[in-house]
């Protein structure tokens, strides 16, 4: 039997095979809140031994693009119910990407009395599209304060204990890709002099205070981190010491215990390729379930769960155009093309009506 299709364990859930449906912002959640149409674009996806869901924000001042989700509202979390039952009706197990978008936003894609907050007062280079007024630069965020990171950690806590109340599995917290968590990480994005700046210790001191206290709510086995080593996205460059920095975090999240470590590898899009070196290491210092990511084809995935260098592997835009990938990739039948201009546009187009493989 295929390795890919096998059954796998991840904390005391048992997946009912090893490919997982990578989060993908799709920018579908009107008023930030989840709906039906969301609830049947991941209930078609069921058959993924794991779904990780969208960036979805635990609080106002995370939701950083149009139409993403929340997880801090009644609405919200009553919007994810029907969402995770379509999945686990599939046999399907499904975790919750909490994602605060820090500096990654604009004004006119949040709520009222919501603020762009980051670590340091840094404005990311490029542009944001809003559904108000198209395309705006990046703003200057304001430089958060002890108690901005105080009720962030708090956030996390309380969208993570939201998130099992609506039936998912598990949260992966997005430490990855140029948002928040990876903010604090990156010297470039964190010019702090405090407690959660200057040091690698310190910078990273965010990450490991979130991941205890998520950990803290809704128990270790459930938390997951996804990591983007060499990851550009969203303004984050290169620097000296990266591959040492990443194999010290490789070591110290193994002590905090989450169920998984996700890493990214975006070259096949075109982002820095990531040196096997730093995959290896993080096999060999982190005894939870790793997940790879990136550029992954059936073939390729047998390859490396058969050669040891992951647990798990997710992919993305396969998912997104073939609803019924596992049963594509089983029976040979050939694969949709996804349609990139529907990606992050609202409505089913590009989203609920790519066909199922003839029986």
């Amino acid at each position: 039997m295929s390795l890919l299709f096998s059954p796998a364990t991840l904390g005391p859930i048992t997946l009912q095979n090893r490919m997982v449906m990578a989060p993908m912002t799709r920018s579908r959640a009107t008023g930030n809140i989840p709906n039906a149409l969301m609830a049947a674009y991941y209930a078609q996806r069921n058959s993924a031994g794991l779904i990780i869901t969208e960036g979805t924000s635990s609080s106002p001042n995370g939701l950083g693009y149009p139409r993403i989700p929340g997880v801090f509202s009644p609405a919200q979390v009553e919007g994810w119910k029907a969402i995770t039952e379509g999945v686990h009706k599939g046999s399907g197990k499904i975790f919750l990407q909490l994602m605060h978008c820090g500096r990654i936003a604009h004004p006119l894609n949040l709520p009222a009395g919501a603020r762009v907050i980051a670590p340091s007062a840094i404005a990311a280079s490029g542009e944001m599209y809003t559904d108000a007024d198209g395309l705006k630069p990046f703003p200057l965020p304001e430089a958060m304060s002890g108690k901005d990171i105080t009720d962030a950690i708090a956030e996390y806590a309380r969208g993570a204990e939201h998130a099992v109340s609506a039936g998912f599995d598990g949260v992966e917290l997005h430490a990855a890709n140029g948002y928040l968590l990876e903010q604090f990480i990156r010297p470039g994005s964190n010019l702090r002099t405090d407690r959660y700046g200057g040091s690698l210790e310190n910078r990273a001191r965010f990450l490991f205070e979130v991941t205890a206290a998520v950990s803290d709510a809704i128990g270790r086995a459930r938390v997951g981190i996804r990591l983007s080593p060499f990851g550009v996205f969203n303004d984050m460059p290169l620097y000296d010491n990266m591959e040492e920095e990443y194999a010290w975090l490789a070591t110290e999240l193994n002590r905090s215990a989450p169920a998984y470590l996700h890493i990214v590898d975006h070259s096949s899009m075109g982002a820095p390729v990531v040196p096997e070196s730093i995959k290896a290491t993080f096999r060999r210092e982190f005894k939870g379930a790793l997940i790879l990511s990136g550029g992954y084809d059936a073939a390729l995935a047998e390859s490396d769960l058969e050669g040891g260098k992951c647990d798990l592997v997710a992919f993305g835009r396969a998912f997104i155009a073939n609803p019924d990938l596992v049963k594509r990739w089983k029976t040979g039948a050939p694969l949709n093309t996804p349609d990139m201009d529907t990606f992050y546009s609202p409505g089913e187009k590009g989203y609920t009506d790519y066909p199922a493989a003839p029986l």
